[in-house]
């Protein structure tokens, strides 16, 4: 309250910074009750302190705020990691990516919901033109075969990453491995997978932990 007793104006947001705190909520909300529970836009509104028809205003639709959602949480985890994340050779980049994605499961999986909703404005492949100069000096260098179609082995290292993040809690229980186990196996695994596309034998660190 100000000195005469009128309450202190809010100031007024930019466009930029309503985007900004939208996205802000839909993130919490999402790491908060997951993707499948549903996402309500008036609770993001009032989370974001917002009048709900400012979402539409700004984003259109439910999709297109999930979908920059989605592309706001890649941009975040992909600063985190740039820089020397780039240098690395092939097999070295996908094992980073894989320890990436575990610890970020419920993007993938807003990731699939939209595309199977057919949301085409869904990209599963982010920086892909960083990405392809990356493959393209993998090549260069030796970490993939000259002839290797390098787009083709990571698009398929990609899809399986994909899945085990969207399956590993039901495999776990399937077969009966606990989720903390199966995870590590799984990285021997998907290291060993990743090893064949480039061609190159496994290293130490792709060893079969059930060998221990």
């Amino acid at each position: 309250m100000s000195e005469n007793g009128a309450k202190p104006r809010r100031r007024r947001r930019s466009r930029q910074e309503t985007e900004a705190d939208l996205l802000a909520a839909a993130r919490r909300l999402l790491q908060r009750d997951g993707v499948l529970a549903g996402v309500n836009l008036r609770e993001i509104a009032t989370e974001a302190g917002v009048n709900h028809g400012q979402i539409y205003q700004y984003f259109g639709s439910r999709q297109a705020l999930l979908r920059a959602s989605v592309a706001d949480l890649v941009d975040r985890q992909t600063a985190e990691q740039d820089a020397g994340f780039w240098e690395l050779p092939f097999a070295e980049r996908r094992a980073t990516m894989f320890r990436h994605r575990l610890a970020e499961p419920e993007v993938v999986r807003l990731e699939a919901l939209l595309a199977l909703d057919g949301d085409e404005g869904v990209n599963p492949l982010p920086r892909f033109a960083q990405t392809r100069r990356s493959l393209e000096r993998d090549r260069r260098e030796g970490a993939l075969p000259p002839d290797a179609d390098a787009v083709a082995a990571h698009v398929m290292a990609a899809s399986a990453l994909v899945g085990y993040v969207i399956f590993r809690e039901a495999y776990a229980r399937d077969t009966g491995i606990p989720l903390d186990e199966l995870d590590e196996r799984a990285e021997g695994a998907y290291a060993r997978m990743v090893a064949g596309l480039a061609g190159t034998p496994p290293t130490e660190e792709t060893h079969d932990p059930t060998a221990r």
